[in-house]
């Protein structure tokens, strides 16, 4: 008797997914509200503060003047994740990519709905990593969903569990 884990797991991910979505969105509502006027917020002296800045680029601001080849991007990540899920029966390998699906399709809503344009959106970023950089939730998803993916497979954690070998029949394991 074969149980398929795949709809268990697809569904997992997807919640997963868009926890992180509603979580990242949320905070960023918040961010441009509180810290709109240019306010600043230490949260752990000297590590982090919460100040809010609209990136146009990718990571670190690379990129700044193609916004729309991120939106394309995240899209095609987007895509590519929710096809390639869809075999997936390992719970780690489920939250992974769920954690990796949400951060990006909230990156992509950023792309694709905030200003200044259509496609040429700036993602809020507002947790400020003592002058390093700027990020936020779906950054931090992004991050440990792909260390997480790295880690599964170094220790070659199959994406899909195998398939159980069928029980030989009694016939067909009697003696000549």
């Amino acid at each position: 008797m074969s149980t398929d884990l795949r709809p268990a797991r697809y569904g997992r991910f997807l919640a997963f997914a868009v926890v992180v979505l509603v979580v990242d969105q949320a905070t960023k509502f918040w961010a441009v509200r509180a810290l709109g006027d240019g306010r600043e917020i230490t949260v752990i002296p000297p590590l982090i503060d919460f100040r809010l800045v609209y990136n146009s680029g990718a990571a670190f601001s690379i990129g700044e003047s193609v916004t729309w080849v991120f939106a394309i991007a995240a899209a095609a990540a987007v895509a590519g994740i929710l096809y390639y899920a869809r075999r997936v029966t390992s719970m780690g390998w489920a939250l992974s990519l769920g954690a990796v699906l949400g951060g990006a399709v909230s990156h992509l809503g950023d792309r694709l709905f905030r200003e200044p344009s259509f496609a040429h959106g700036h993602v809020v970023d507002f947790i400020d990593y003592n002058g390093l950089f700027v990020g936020n939730v779906a950054d931090i998803a992004l991050v440990l969903g792909a260390a997480a993916m790295a880690v599964l497979s170094w220790r070659d954690v199959p994406l899909r569990a195998p398939e159980p070998t069928p029980e030989p029949s009694p016939e067909s394991s009697s003696e000549r």
